[in-house]
């Protein structure tokens, strides 16, 4: 379970960001997570109060948005959902695909007092 270290090193970055910001309290953090991100979303959420356990963030809300994994199929040119259909194309059944959208994890917004 490698998003506890992502949190971490999350929570550090946010904390460089809100020093040298002269910001107050950090309210909630956004972060989006694709489908294709190789992030467990659910673990990012069981992690989340372990990693802000004891630091400036400790009563930082999260709000979670998952991104949908778009791709599309180099054999058809279909445009579909690849975690919706288990990574194979519905119109060819092939596994050629191009990643459009849904491959990444950021930090969206910061929302702060």
């Amino acid at each position: 379970m490698h998003e506890l270290g992502i949190l971490n090193a999350l929570v550090h970055i946010i904390e460089g960001i809100v020093r040298d910001e002269n910001l107050t309290e950090v309210e909630k953090i956004v972060i989006e997570v694709g489908e294709l991100s190789g992030v467990v979303p659910r673990y990012i959420e069981e992690c989340y109060p372990a990693a802000v356990y004891k630091t400036f963030m400790e009563k930082t809300a999260l709000e979670l948005i998952v991104v949908p994994g778009i791709v599309k199929c180099r054999g058809c040119g279909l445009v579909f959902n690849a975690a919706a259909n288990d990574l194979h194309c519905p119109g060819c059944s092939g596994q050629d695909l191009e990643i459009l959208g849904g491959n990444d994890m950021i930090v969206s917004e910061i929302v702060c007092r």
